[in-house]
C-alpha cells in the first residue's frame, strides 16, 4: 500500500494505491484515463495519512481492492498542505510520457 500526493495540471490530489510503484505502467495508465498524463508524485507515510484522515481513510480502504487499484483520498490542495509538512514528504518522482 502506498500513499502519495500527485501534483497534476489542476492541482494536488492525495491518493492511496495498491500498486507497487508510482511509475508502474498500469498505475500510469489509470491516471491517464482520468486525464493525468504527466505528474509529480511524492510519497507520504501511510501511517501518517491514516492518522490525519482516520474515518475517511478507513472508508476508502474498505473500497480499495488488494491489487491494481487507486483511490483519491483528498483533492483539496489546501487540506493536503495543511495536514502534512514538507519534511514528511518523500523524494519527488517525475513522470512524463
Amino acid at each position: 500500500m502506498k500513499s502519495a500526493v500527485i501534483f497534476t495540471g489542476t492541482g494536488p490530489i492525495l491518493i492511496l494505491t495498491s500498486y507497487e510503484t508510482l511509475t508502474h505502467p498500469a498505475f500510469v495508465e489509470k491516471l491517464a484515463t482520468k486525464g493525468i498524463k504527466k505528474f509529480i508524485a511524492i510519497e507520504l507515510p501511510v501511517d501518517k495519512v491514516k492518522a490525519k484522515y482516520s474515518n475517511r481513510f478507513d472508508v476508502i480502504m474498505e473500497d480499495l481492492y488488494q491489487t491494481d487499484d487507486l483511490r483519491v483520498l483528498d483533492y483539496n490542495g489546501y487540506n493536503i498542505f495543511n495536514n502534512f509538512s514538507l519534511k514528511e514528504m518523500g523524494e519527488a518522482i517525475r513522470y512524463e510520457p
